[in-house]
């Protein structure tokens, strides 16, 4: 079992962590949306790869598996460029997800566009809201100092 120690500072200490809780709940893990929740998961941990947050990834490698996410294509996200693994969809999205976490100003038109081919706009919104409030948290629990500690 693993819980999580703040070794910087404690969250609570401002406002923002209220409001980083209320857009977790309006677009994490638990919320309810119209995309699949396979493929948010997939972007959630995806997101906690890029900005190595051990927090974020020991959490949504849990969750993706709690989803019916199998253990192989969780271990191969880092890879989903030279996998089979991975629908069209969800390469769009994972493509369309690391430009937006990177901020490739170069890339994000044309990543916006294959997502475009497989996802409506409301399905577009709630994506860049999924990868968006990853971000943050992956920021925030590397500014607070959340560090795994076996129990």
């Amino acid at each position: 079992m693993v819980s999580f120690e703040n070794t910087r500072f404690d969250p609570d200490l401002t406002g923002f962590h209220a409001i980083a809780q209320q857009m977790a709940q309006a677009v994490g893990y638990t919320a309810d949306l119209s995309i699949d929740s396979g493929l948010a998961q997939l972007l959630r941990l995806r997101v906690a790869q890029l900005n190595p947050c051990s927090y974020c990834l020991i959490l949504h490698s849990k969750a993706a598996n709690d989803r019916g996410i199998g253990v192989e294509k969780i271990a191969h996200l880092p890879s989903w460029r030279e996998s089979t693994m991975f629908s069209d969809a969800e390469r769009s999205a994972l493509a369309y997800c690391e430009a937006l976490t990177a901020y490739d100003l170069a890339a994000f038109p044309s990543k916006h566009a294959a997502l475009a081919s497989h996802f409506d706009e409301v399905a577009i919104a709630e994506i860049a809201a999924i990868i968006i409030n990853m971000n943050l948290w992956t920021r925030l629990k590397l500014a607070q100092g959340a560090i795994p500690v076996q129990v």
